[in-house]
């Protein structure tokens, strides 16, 4: 499915006048659905996983001016009695152009969550788990979670949630009172549950942990009331609309948002000068990846893919003015299809907003020939920056995804988890008790009869870097010790030596500190006035993503491109994912490691960028009753592509 975004025209839904990527309209949703049932192919009981924008060909859009027409189509995935097909619709023509049936579990419909929790906790075999412990089914609410695959066999062709459940919140924190070692196993395909789990009963946390301001006073006094600090523009922003894309500064770029990764940037250029130079053709997330380190048999199958099994676009949560963005920030509202193919509207869900970072683009205090009787001043200019935002609330966890574009010509793609983190109910009160160390060996007392156990957040980015074209080059300058000569006051050095991988399998990197290197992207067809070749760099910025799982290990044989932060392929429409289309219950078949197996070159041409940033998730007392906000991420920043620094042309404050 697309979430759709229209902020550059009422007319969006006129081809003649929309831009080529911009997502679905409401009205464009509403006409799938029609063809669709007047083509006689689906029913009123159909249920749509996807309805996604079939973008043009690239070259076709970058050919594209406004007023001309490109076509217009959309891809569906829709569930129509029991079996799921793949439709494909020309919007213009008004007809289906293919209509095939599908292998693989799409992403999950939110009527198949509701459903199962629902469900799962009216099974007698729960009603009777639950009753040992003193609750009824009314008194719980039960939450349904992708299963995995392990490769059992009974388990291959059926549609697998496991559901566990939760006292009913008595305060704002849904999730502070968790029913431990009792869940159910739900087949989706069978509409039932086919298992439940009893481990035995552990006393239900009573304390409700809410985190409204008067719950946070209850328990202790609040901070003293101070001035507030904020950010404002009283003069309005400087962010403008041209030919269905943003800009700002030196930077013009497309936007919309997708079902699967939330916000989606396209055709991201930069001005030098008098001229625009392309640096992206698309930038958005791939997959995210989140294992739970916990053996227990109610939790070694959380290994979620938040991304393709739930959808980052299709939880995109209202941002809150002031809070999630300064209040003077544009707010944009996206729309998405529901289960029944029908748009719903997701009010102020991205944000974009300059500000000043309190920081120098750059400065110089020049000590030569400054003296009292002549004295200079300092010379520098204030850096500000724009910021694209979204926030996905995943179930307990909510992540901010930023691309912040900076005025020396960088681009920050950044990541803020925060939300609540996963508990398990246990019997320690204390560290001090008897059973602390068996209930803390894989995970964090952090309340009263609550463990976080210990979990990694893998966030896996598909750039499609065009620098001055599509056709570029990877290119890995490692830093390497050089010993002296004897007879040199100097015993080493580093020297730079450069590798081109020409292939996949070559271009695979595992970063790391003990081995610096740079790693850039290229145009070698273009050259400056200098001799030097364009290029942008991938800067890792610290986070620590080595898995330290065994690759043998069934989640990790679905997320193998995790043994290296960064890949390289041939652009491949098609290979869009890095958890391959249909994540839900994959075997690692489709996936980013599967593709770059194939060892396929990738010199000289449109090749595709996959990062991996994430951490490892130690928790800790203070992450509890929500979490603060972590971040991390990478940069992508200018090596020789700019003459000089591109943040000199910044204007002196006056």
């Amino acid at each position: 499915m697309i979430l759709l975004l229209s902020p550059f025209s009422a007319t969006a839904q006129d081809a003649k006048n929309a831009h080529p990527l911009d997502a679905l309209t409401g009205d464009e949703l509403g006409r799938v659905k029609s063809i669709l049932i007047a083509e006689g192919k689906i029913g009123s009981r159909a249920r749509f996983h996807s309805v996604d924008l079939d973008e043009p060909e690239k070259a076709e859009v970058l050919a594209w001016r406004p007023g001309t027409t490109l076509p217009r189509r959309a891809i569906a995935v829709v569930n129509e009695a029991g079996t799921v097909y793949e439709a494909a619709i020309d919007l213009l023509a008004g007809r289906i152009t293919a209509w095939r049936p599908l292998t693989g579990e799409p992403a999950l419909l939110l009527g198949e969550m509701m459903g199962a929790g629902d469900m799962a906790k009216a099974d007698p075999r729960m009603v009777e788990a639950l009753a040992k412990r003193g609750f009824a089914p009314d008194q719980v609410y039960c939450v349904p979670l992708t299963a995995g695959n392990f490769g059992a066999r009974e388990e291959q062709g059926q549609r697998l949630l496991k559901v566990p459940c939760f006292a009913k919140p008595i305060q704002s924190n849904a999730w502070a009172r968790p029913i431990e070692g009792l869940f159910a196993t739900f087949d989706l395909k069978a509409g039932k549950a086919i298992d439940v789990i009893d481990a035995g009963v552990v006393p239900v946390p009573t304390e409700g942990w809410g985190y409204d301001e008067a719950e946070v006073a209850a328990r202790g006094a609040l901070r003293p009331e101070t001035r507030a600090a904020s950010l404002s523009q009283p003069g309005g922003d400087n962010i403008r609309t041209e030919d269905g894309r943003f800009g700002w500064d030196i930077w013009r770029f497309h936007l919309r948002a997708d079902i699967r990764p939330g916000t989606v940037l396209s055709m991201v250029e930069v001005r030098d000068g008098a001229r625009w130079r392309s640096v992206a053709y698309q930038m958005h997330l791939s997959e995210v990846f989140v294992p739970y380190m916990d053996p227990d048999q109610a939790w070694y199958w959380r290994t979620y893919m938040d991304s393709g099994e739930y959808g980052f676009g299709n939880l995109l949560s209202p941002l809150r003015p002031g809070v999630d963005c300064p209040s003077y920030a544009r707010f944009l509202a996206v729309t998405m299809p529901q289960d029944n193919g029908e748009p719903m509207p997701i009010a102020n869900a991205i944000c974009l907003f300059e500000r000043s970072i309190g920081d120098p683009a750059w400065r110089h205090f020049e000590i030569v020939g400054n003296t009292p009787q002549d004295p200079k001043p300092t010379v520098g200019r204030p850096a500000s920056e724009l910021v694209v935002r979204s926030a996905s609330a995943i179930g307990n966890y909510d992540y901010l995804v930023d691309y912040v574009f900076r005025q020396d010509g960088s681009i920050r793609i950044a990541i803020g988890a925060t939300g609540i983190d996963a508990v398990k109910g246990v019997a320690s009160q204390s560290m001090k008790d008897a059973t602390a160390a068996a209930d803390t060996r894989w995970g964090t007392l952090i309340a009263p009869g609550l463990v976080a156990p210990f979990h990694s957040h893998y966030f896996n980015f598909r750039l499609d870097l065009d620098i001055d074209g599509t056709a570029n080059d990877f290119m890995r300058e490692r830093l390497v010790q050089q010993l002296m000569p004897e007879g040199l006051p100097r015993r080493s050095i580093f020297a730079v030596t450069h590798e081109m991988p020409a292939s996949e399998q070559a271009a695979r990197s595992r970063i790391e500190p003990a081995s610096p290197a740079l790693y850039h992207f290229g145009n070698h067809n273009v050259e400056s006035a200098l001799g030097h070749h364009p290029g942008y760099m991938l800067m890792p910025e610290g986070s620590y993503v080595h898995p330290l799982l065994a690759a043998d290990d069934p989640p990790v044989r679905r997320n193998s491109y995790l043994h290296y932060q960064l890949s390289v392929t041939p652009r491949q429409p098609s290979e869009r994912y890095a958890g391959g289309r249909f994540a839900m219950m994959s075997d690692g078949s489709d996936t980013l490691g599967a593709w770059t197996a194939r060892d396929r070159p990738i010199g000289n041409r449109d090749i595709v960028a996959w990062y991996t940033v994430g951490f490892h998730h130690i928790t800790r007392m203070e992450d509890w009753p929500v979490m603060p906000t972590h971040w991390f991420g990478f940069t992508l920043m200018p090596h020789n592509f700019f003459a000089t620094n591109p943040a000199m042309t910044i204007r002196e404050v006056k």
